[in-house]
């Protein structure tokens, strides 16, 4: 079969495809995949009270206090290990059934050990020096867990060698917790993998945990683990950690190494953490950055990077600090997140920011409907790039993505029990492109993202940052529809490669909304303390309610 140029390609499965960002990281943003007629949605069992309340209070602590409990020696990296290992088994396949985590660490109680041990003896690794994380599964690691990107027919995957993150997080001291679950290539509902089934917000369990770093946003949000990292494309931290209320990174792209991961489009694609702090979330940035050789895209953050942002959690950050007040496109197409919204901006005020109005981005528009650049850049990037994934990692798996679409056709009872593989075999027709073509393609994104766009909207209106909604109240899970179309803040800042924070602001009947702060390449120092500032002055996040299918809206 002749590949396809871009020309033959459907307008539908164009921009499905270009929300693949990350089907690996937000395969929903423009309604990813082709659900399959009688799809239908499991029932789970309702938590009882008795899971909701036998908590220690561990469940909510922030990895800062967790390490002073640790530091004191009033609590343990075994004891906390062991208690987020006890919570996954009771709230992940069982009372509300999350389906957040897609498999734990069988040596993560030695690990523990072997940290509190370390820690005896007066050697400890690094700031994160026996805290749990859990790492979304389209991140590899070399140990006993898979690295599967959600996906039977990938479980033989073997990785030589941790992810760079993962490397970065051990040498630190963090303890691999487990694998989260995520959205994967066969999939247009957010968190629904073939191997972990349909994460649940777990503030609503009938409602989307969306986007793909939807296991980690899950996880941290209900207490199962003490922070995660995730990765995203275009809104797969963003997107979670506004729906979950939960705070997200995206940092810019080539401040974290993506060597490791599995690929979506390296010209957008980037890692990041989501925690329940913003304090927490600095931390961990801080862990992962650095230049990598292995990753070319790094090398741009020489004398950029910091391998410390807790020193940008400034007290009275906001005063001052100039602010643009984004109202079009990103903002506008949800009454109850503009709501949220506005009632944020006046806690800017009160804490001494000045708002400048109508800081609208110039090339909105032209972002949200003239795609052909941006979809030129991702299928192009993901067919070379997952290709050479599948081809020379180790394991016994598809070593293509003709091998891997023919694996989940013999496999259909459970690969395709409720989408079929179209943006797979998108891929796979894909012909290519001139290499003319496709830096051309390149340089038309980030003109009109970054010069265009976001740049020349923090130039014309001499703001540190941009602030929108980060999305809606996330809608009702559904697996015979999938996803809706989901306006949000992720489109631009993933286009432009930018750095953005998600922080809780606020709920609607019981539904987390967040605001994004987004500035230019290379301001996560900036964006940290802006967002800290407003987490300080307008502590709106709680612990998840777990509630019921079927109450409230």
């Amino acid at each position: 079969m002749a590949g396809k140029r871009l020309s033959d390609i459907p307008e539908i499965h164009r921009r499905r495809l270009l929300g693949l960002g990350a089907a690996v990281a937000a395969p929903a943003m423009l309604g990813l995949g082709m659900p399959r007629a009688g799809a239908v949605v499991p029932d789970r069992a309702a938590p009882t009270m008795s899971l909701l309340s036998s908590s220690s209070g561990l469940e909510d602590t922030s990895i800062t206090d967790l390490l002073k409990q640790l530091a004191t020696g009033k609590l343990t990296s075994v004891e906390l290990t062991r208690f987020y290992l006890d919570r996954i088994d009771r709230l992940n396949l069982h009372g509300p059934a999350l389906h957040a985590v897609l498999e734990t660490n069988p040596d993560a109680l030695k690990l523990a050990a072997q940290r509190d041990d370390e820690r005896r003896r007066g050697k400890l690794r690094g700031p994160l020096h026996g805290i749990p994380l859990l790492i979304k599964d389209n991140i590899g690691t070399a140990d006993k867990m898979h690295s599967s990107n959600g996906m039977h027919g990938l479980m033989g995957v073997r990785p030589a060698h941790d992810a760079t993150a993962v490397a970065r997080l051990r040498a630190a001291g963090a303890i691999p917790l487990g694998k989260a679950n995520l959205t994967s290539l066969v999939s247009s509902s957010s968190g629904y993998s073939q191997r972990g089934g349909q994460t649940r917000n777990p503030y609503k369990l009938d409602r989307s945990p969306n986007g793909s770093s939807a296991g980690p946003a899950a996880a941290t949000a209900a207490g199962l683990c003490a922070g995660a990292i995730g990765t995203e494309t275009i809104g797969s931290i963003l997107g979670p950690s506004g729906a979950n209320s939960v705070v997200g990174i995206r940092p810019t792209t080539g401040l974290t190494s993506r060597t490791g991961m599995f690929p979506g489009a390296r010209s957008f694609d980037t890692i990041g953490p989501i925690c329940r702090t913003v304090a927490d979330a600095a931390l961990l940035l801080g862990v992962l950055t650095g230049v990598d050789p292995t990753d070319t895209a790094t090398a741009a953050s020489a004398g950029k990077f910091h391998h410390d942002y807790t020193p940008f959690l400034k007290p009275g950050g906001l005063k001052g600090a100039r602010i643009g007040i984004v109202r079009e496109v990103f903002a506008g197409y949800s009454a109850h997140a503009d709501a949220v919204a506005e009632e944020a901006m006046e806690v800017l005020r009160k804490a001494g920011a000045v708002l400048v109005d109508n800081a609208n981005i110039p090339t909105a528009q032209k972002m949200m409907s003239d795609l052909d650049a941006a979809f030129t850049v991702q299928i192009t990037e993901m067919k070379h790039d997952i290709e050479s994934y599948l081809a020379r990692t180790p394991g016994d798996h598809p070593r293509s993505v003709a091998e891997l679409i023919a694996y989940n056709k013999q496999h259909a009872s459970t690969e395709l029990e409720y989408f079929d593989q179209n943006v797979l075999q998108t891929i796979a027709d894909y012909a290519g492109t001139s290499d003319a073509d496709y830096k051309k393609a390149v340089a038309t994104v980030r003109r009109v993202a970054r010069d265009e766009g976001i740049d020349a909207a923090l130039k014309k209106h001499r703001v540190e940052a941009l602030m929108m909604p980060t999305g809606a109240p996330t809608w009702k899970i559904d697996l015979i529809n999938g996803d809706p179309q989901i306006m949000g803040s992720a489109i631009p800042v993933g286009y432009a490669g930018y750095a953005a924070i998600s922080v809780p602001a606020g709920f609607v009947h019981g539904l987390p909304v967040g605001i994004t702060f987004t500035g230019t390449a290379w301001s996560e120092p900036t964006l940290i303390r802006l967002a800290h500032g407003f987490e300080q002055a307008h502590p709106v996040r709680h612990a998840p309610t777990f509630e019921a299918p079927g109450v409230g809206l």
